[in-house]
């Protein structure tokens, strides 16, 4: 297990549409692993495996409360297969945009259907915290960022700021705002 370094933008890989899993082995597992250890030091609720340079289609989050039990979950070559009409905002900040937080209108409910670490087919229906993550992650897979649900705007100015950062050589860090459920992934 580990930590890996986490893509932040202007890095053009978080464009990348990832490729669909084939194989239900050792190595998944092992990236798995490193992927939760990843996203519990950030700290994150959630974590595609492109923002560790994976282009993959590998999802790992963790939705419970501070206080509460650990509840991991890994969702391979996930889909949405229905979501609600009606919709829910929540403010999304993300582990390759640190320190960047922004209100985003997302469905309230979705249905994933996905494969979990055994390969078995499976399929959930989340609302809430749950449902917003796992359309946050599932974006990430497809190469698109929770920025690209704001205004054109907003986005030229935070691009414009991380762009400057990445030029200078630097890191923006997580340092400020340490709580997980700040960071989706």
């Amino acid at each position: 297990m580990a930590i890996r370094d986490i893509l932040i933008i202007p890095d053009k890989k978080l464009r990348l549409v990832s490729e669909p899993i084939k194989s239900f082995d050792a190595p998944l597992r092992a990236l798995v692993d490193d992927m939760f250890a990843t996203m519990y030091e950030a700290p994150g609720i959630g974590l595609a495996a492109i923002q560790i340079g994976e282009p993959v289609r590998l999802i790992t989050m963790d939705v419970a409360k501070k206080d509460d039990p650990k509840e991991p979950r890994v969702f391979i070559n996930p889909e949405i297969v229905w979501s609600s009409d009606e919709t829910s905002t929540y403010e999304e900040g993300c582990l390759s945009i640190p320190e960047y937080y922004e209100e985003v209108e997302r469905p309230a409910s979705v249905k994933v259907r996905y494969f979990d670490i055994d390969g078995k087919e499976q399929e959930l229906t989340a609302d809430g915290l749950l449902a917003t993550c796992i359309q946050h992650e599932i974006d990430h897979i497809n190469g698109v960022l929770f920025i690209d649900h704001i205004s054109k705007l907003k986005r030229a100015m935070v691009m414009k700021k991380f762009t400057k950062a990445a030029k200078k050589g630097v890191a923006p860090s997580l340092a400020k705002d340490k709580e997980p459920s700040h960071h989706i992934g």
